[in-house]
């Protein structure tokens, strides 16, 4: 954090003796405001809209042209000042209308709908794991129906280690 601005959001930060406080104040509301919650129109736009309505926001793409240029991949928010932008961090979160999904920021791109964890509980109750080895399927013989059972309890024993089926 500098004396200037905050440390994660680089919000603008009060002076002593400052005139005009409410300048930073204003600036720094409008800022969270963005932040805050967010809701974007939609994720990689390279180049501003022509006619932004005040308050709507974009993800920035990794090329950007205009008023955007030298803001690749920050949030992109339209003010009746103009554009703010918010630089992204590592983690950041906005949802996107136009992908009707959420987007992560990873430290390096936008991620659209994807959904990353250990496992996947509902309800309280462990349902995805780790993916289990593979099932050989079964080759013939001299009793199918033997190589048919086991295939079939194997399959059962991966989706009860999955939650998937009650044990």
């Amino acid at each position: 954090m500098s004396d200037q601005t905050s440390a994660r959001l680089g919000l603008p930060m009060l002076q002593i003796g400052q005139a005009q406080k409410e300048l930073s104040h204003n600036e720094a509301l409008t800022l969270l405001d963005f932040a805050v919650q967010p809701v974007v129109e939609a994720v990689g736009v390279d180049a501003p809209p022509s006619s932004p309505v005040v308050g709507a926001c974009w993800v920035v793409g990794s090329s950007p042209t205009g008023a955007w240029s030298g803001r690749a991949m920050a949030v992109a928010g339209w003010t009746s000042g103009g554009w703010r932008f918010l630089s992204a961090r590592e983690g950041m979160a906005v949802w996107s209308r136009g992908d009707t999904a959420v987007a992560r920021f990873d430290g390096v791109h936008w991620g659209v709908g994807e959904i990353r964890g250990a496992h996947l509980v509902l309800a309280g109750r462990a349902v995805v794991g780790a993916q289990q080895p593979a099932i050989a399927a079964p080759t013939g013989g001299a009793t199918v129906d033997v190589e048919a059972r086991a295939a079939l309890a194997t399959i059962l024993a991966a989706l009860r280690t999955h939650g998937l089926i009650a044990s």
